[in-house]
């Protein structure tokens, strides 16, 4: 009988050997081991956080640059994954990156906007991986994923040197270049963008331009790989242990809770609607003058606002007092109010019911989570309003028009909290915010640390914060130590992931 020690060696010693470990690659084959819950969320949730910073960095900087790549590498090495393409002591991050792919790709295939997102940043990082490694390797890496493209001939490429130079954007000295014959259905996106010759149905890509073949061809797979898995739904949906977690993760939000205030009860009612204008976010300042403008607010703004104000430090006798003046201003009077609505506030506030003390919404709850409908004014507004109204709202604002096209083009592109983010820096006449927005309430301390001048804006964005999350029943985990699960035991063993990323 093989001890635990030598199951090990044996394990380890297949996985070193094995092609799935090799960097970068393309996760084509899903891992096999058992893996505890412990390391499943674990692994899932610095993922996520790598993903969260590669989407940051893809919009603040550009990607061939050297501050880029220095910034991506640096959260590489933070959270323990791979960063070099040949390293002796790095099997236990080559196999962190390889099985947290696979377990986000389980959560964020169950629906077209989470697929989209994941692909993006996926691609993203492949793209950074490729690039950096050397000539060699990179050949290795295009026979390993069988992208077996022919380097013409120096004779050839003398003959074709006019054609080469001058359908090649940035082309001056053909001579220094290789250039690859690549099949046209390989090369669409560098045809269409004019960046290749093209003769007898193949293009003529230079080496530098080979990475768009790579990511092109990685699209291709992993779009088709996330269907099939989206098809494994109902069979994840059946396994209590998997559901929770995974439910979690597409909506995660890794940073603090904020549940607990420094200073609270230090806000007074007569401050808010200052507050309002200079350090709320948007979706915040949104629900605050609908409220004053309607007196009431339906029970998904309530919520989402209540929350937020009870994360800023209002006590339950101030949230009491402040909801009540407001709901008897309209159409509620004071006995009803006291008979509904107040118990549900006392209930937010940890006072009524199973007195769950509840946390506020983060960015990704607001965003995924309960949309919207005529009449309500909850939600996030890059996400769910309209372009033209947002742009109508932000121009009563006074932000400037320079300012909400950049705002604008970061909707367009679905980066929502990129562009709360970039509110956050007109508001505030700062380039560089120095931290990844992540939290209604982050923006509210951060917004105040520097109004009031407590605070030096960092240089270079950051994922600070512990890593803390709140599942649907509102456990916490110790932000401290290794997230577990909350509804199963952490010993507990996950087998045979790969039964749902193939077809049956």
């Amino acid at each position: 009988m093989v001890n635990q020690q030598q199951k090990w060696q044996i394990l380890q010693f297949s996985w070193k050997n094995d092609k799935i470990l090799q960097l970068p690659q393309f996760y084509l084959d899903p891992p096999t081991e058992n893996v505890s819950l412990v390391e499943f969320e674990s692994f899932a949730i610095d993922r996520l956080k790598l993903l969260k910073v590669v989407e940051n960095l893809g919009v603040s900087y550009v990607r061939s640059s050297d501050s880029y790549k220095t910034k991506l590498e640096a959260e590489l090495r933070k959270l323990k994954f791979p960063y070099k393409a040949l390293a002796e002591d790095d099997y236990e991050a080559r196999r962190k990156d390889h099985i947290s792919h696979f377990i986000l790709r389980l959560a964020y295939c169950q629906s077209e906007d989470l697929r989209r997102w994941f692909l993006q940043q996926e691609m993203d990082l492949l793209r950074y991986r490729f690039n950096e490694l050397t000539e060699t390797l990179r050949q290795k890496f295009l026979e390993h994923v069988n992208l077996l493209f022919e380097a013409i001939s120096e004779d050839l490429k003398n003959e074709l040197a006019n054609e080469l130079c001058t359908s090649t954007p940035g082309m001056t000295k053909v001579k220094e270049q290789m250039f690859y014959k690549v099949g046209l259905a390989d090369a669409v996106d560098l045809f269409r963008a004019r960046r290749v010759f093209i003769k007898d149905g193949f293009a003529y890509v230079p080496h530098k331009e080979i990475d768009a073949i790579v990511l092109n061809n990685y699209r291709t797979k992993l779009s088709k790989a996330l269907a099939l898995t989206a098809r494994s739904l109902p069979s994840i949906q059946s396994d209590e242990r998997l559901q929770p977690l995974l439910n979690h993760l597409s909506h995660s939000y890794v940073g603090p809770d904020y549940s607990v205030q420094k200073n609270t009860g230090k806000i007074s009612l007569e401050q808010i609607d200052a507050l309002s204008g200079k350090s709320f976010p948007l979706c915040m300042r949104q629900l605050h003058k609908a409220l004053r403008d309607n007196h009431h607010l339906r029970h998904g703004g309530r919520m989402q606002y209540g929350l937020f104000l009870k994360g800023i430090g209002l006590t339950l006798e101030q949230a009491l007092e402040f909801w009540k003046k407001e709901f008897i201003r309209g159409k509620v009077d004071a006995d009803k109010f006291d008979k509904g609505y107040a118990y549900s506030i006392r209930h937010s506030y940890g006072k009524e019911g199973k007195r769950t003390d509840y946390t506020p919404y983060s960015c990704m709850k607001i965003i995924m989570s309960n949309p919207p409908s005529q009449g309500d004014y909850h939600g996030c507004p890059f996400r769910h309003s309209d372009p033209e109204l947002l742009k109508q709202k932000l121009q009563s604002y006074k932000i400037p028009p320079s300012g909400i096209t950049q705002i604008l083009e970061l909707v367009k592109g679905m980066h929502y909290q990129l562009a709360c983010q970039k509110y956050f820096e007109l508001v505030h006449d700062v380039d560089d915010i120095g931290f990844s927005l992540n939290h209604p309430n982050q923006y509210f301390t951060e917004s105040q640390r520097l109004l009031s001048g407590g605070r030096e804006l960092k240089k270079e964005p950051s994922n600070s914060g512990n890593s803390q999350q709140k599942n649907n029943s509102q456990e916490s985990m110790n932000s401290n130590s290794t997230p577990t699960s909350s509804n199963t035991t952490a010993d507990a063993d996950l087998e045979g992931l790969e039964a749902y990323f193939t077809e049956d």
